[in-house]
């Protein structure tokens, strides 16, 4: 599976690409990852959340890098999830932003059924990887990841308030809030 996705961050590029390069940063606002620990110069260890509450983890190294341009990754050994991946940050023609660019590869486990699955239960990777770059941006430009009311806990809201699609009320659902 290949995922692309962009966004554009008010900092200047090598701001944004400093903040990424240290891979301990990404768990603050990539929403599966729970961990990365820089093992050495260039490479690194991964923990994340799968879907059905499972848990993965790969080491990864970086395979090409230019200084405020970009940054090229592949997992290496046995990993749980083998991918690889570049982000390249360019200057926004408005001389003070930045605009990242993301494309990763990745098996996804049990191939398309295994994606259909996912999907069926909220983990469509394509929106995470956005929703995932909209958190950065977020942190980039607040400090912070903007948290509503409805969700105050971030990550652990998944599992704290389990979404279903929106439907009518019951009968018993309307007649039990008639009578408070």
């Amino acid at each position: 599976m290949e995922l692309t996705a962009t966004t554009t961050v008010r900092k200047h590029a090598p701001e944004v690409f400093t903040f990424w390069r240290d891979l301990e940063n990404l768990p603050r606002f990539m929403g599966h990852l729970e961990e990365v620990r820089a093992t050495g110069a260039r490479t690194s260890h991964w923990a994340a959340s799968a879907p059905f509450g499972k848990d993965v983890e790969w080491d990864a190294e970086i395979v090409d890098e230019v200084p405020g341009e970009k940054i090229v990754w592949r997992s290496t050994g046995k990993a749980d999830v083998p991918n690889a991946g570049t982000v390249r940050f360019a200057p926004a023609p408005d001389g003070v932003s930045t605009e990242v660019f993301v494309v990763l590869v990745y098996d996804v486990p049990g191939g398309k059924v295994g994606k259909a699955v996912a999907t069926y239960f909220g983990e469509e990777p394509h929106q995470q990887l956005d929703d995932d770059l909209r958190r950065l941006k977020q942190v980039l430009e607040t400090g912070e990841v903007v948290r509503s009311d409805g969700a105050p806990w971030g990550k652990r809201a998944r599992k704290a308030f389990p979404q279903r699609p929106a439907q009518p009320l019951s009968d018993a659902e309307l007649t039990k809030g008639a009578d408070q």
